[in-house]
């Protein structure tokens, strides 16, 4: 099955703007943008056909094709990166299996989970949407909740049935934790990885419809898929000891930041 990823990135974030151009330092010094690091870190994945970076602001295709991206430009009205990635596919003209959405701020994205979430897909050609998630240890789980302390909007979490198919997904900290958990207890919130994999018949029923209120009020995309009736499958992905966290703040700089020093990436 061909794969494509597609990169959406915008440059008006409501909670960030221009992120896709934010500099990150590398753990010898060296300084690249979000966009780029984002791309390096999906070049990673095998068995990808195609990388295109989706974009609607010149200034992001300019940095992009200056570090060799292939860029499509989409249209400004596109609300999120699905619609983004459906935009895009229109306009690239190309056929593919399986589309990938790799979002442009999660840089420390391990490829494997998006080579598990793929795999998944290829397995049962019922499936139309899959994104990874992610069981959270004691250090994760307390940067979510110091996040929601401070009212920060941190990242995502999953509940799904014994099948992996989604029930929900939130900005707060889900299934709620009313104790402090004892030393070694496995913890019961999973992280959501913000990538998706979609057929071309998703993204396509996607586009047509309208946001609905859950999506409205959570600012979660994929819940769009969810309020139409159409299963999300999760993929329970290793984190093999390696840290993973969006960039969803001007605060997280300093933690990605942090952990590209840490894994010895330049």
């Amino acid at each position: 099955m061909s794969v494509l990823i597609v990169i959406p990135a915008r440059y008006a974030s409501t909670r960030y703007p221009g992120k896709p151009l934010v500099g990150l330092t590398g753990s010898s010094g060296t300084r690249k943008s979000l966009i780029r690091r984002s791309w390096e870190t999906a070049s990673h994945v095998s068995g990808i056909d195609r990388i295109v970076i989706a974009t609607d602001d010149e200034r992001i295709g300019y940095e992009s094709k200056g570090f060799g991206a292939e860029v499509v430009m989409t249209s400004e009205h596109c609300g999120n990166g699905t619609e983004r990635c459906a935009d895009a596919l229109d306009r690239w003209g190309e056929e593919f299996d399986i589309i990938v959405n790799f979002q442009g701020d999660a840089p420390l994205t391990p490829p494997w989970f998006v080579e598990d979430m793929v795999a998944a897909m290829r397995a049962d050609p019922d499936r139309m949407v899959a994104t990874p998630v992610l069981r959270c240890d004691a250090e994760a789980l307390a940067g979510f909740q110091q996040d929601r302390r401070n009212n920060r909007v941190g990242g995502t979490t999953a509940v799904f049935d014994k099948n992996g198919r989604a029930l929900f997904f939130s900005k707060e900290v889900m299934p709620h934790v009313g104790r402090e958990l004892r030393a070694g207890e496995t913890v019961p919130v999973f992280h959501h990885v913000g990538v998706y994999a979609f057929r071309p018949a998703a993204l396509a029923a996607y586009r047509d419809w309208t946001a609905g209120p859950l999506e409205t009020w959570e600012g979660l995309e994929q819940l769009r898929f969810m309020e139409n009736g159409w299963p999300v499958h999760c993929v329970e992905v290793e984190g093999r000891g390696r840290a993973f966290w969006e960039l969803n703040n001007p605060e997280d700089v300093a933690r990605i930041e942090a952990k590209l020093a840490e894994m010895g990436v330049d």
